[in-house]
């Protein structure tokens, strides 16, 4: 027995704030200000730790969605 698309109880504001958090995920997933960027951090390019944290935030992001929105604009 699942959640029906219906279900899902947010408001036009908390759904809006779901695509730009979505949007914001996506738009800074390559981090294209460190493109030719040679900084070493703890032996690793910033560019290889800028992808360990923003995976991170992805994560903590998604968790939210799936526990707060599931069904908005997924189809189950």
């Amino acid at each position: 027995m699942g959640l029906d698309a219906n279900d899902v109880d947010v408001s036009p504001v908390e759904a809006t704030l779901w695509v730009l958090a979505i949007a914001v995920v996506v738009a800074l997933a390559v981090p294209w200000f460190l493109w030719r960027d040679a900084t070493i951090v703890a032996g690793l390019p910033a560019w290889i730790w800028w992808h360990i944290v923003w995976m991170g935030v992805a994560s903590l992001v998604f968790y939210g969605f799936s526990r707060r929105a599931w069904g908005l604009g997924v189809e189950l």
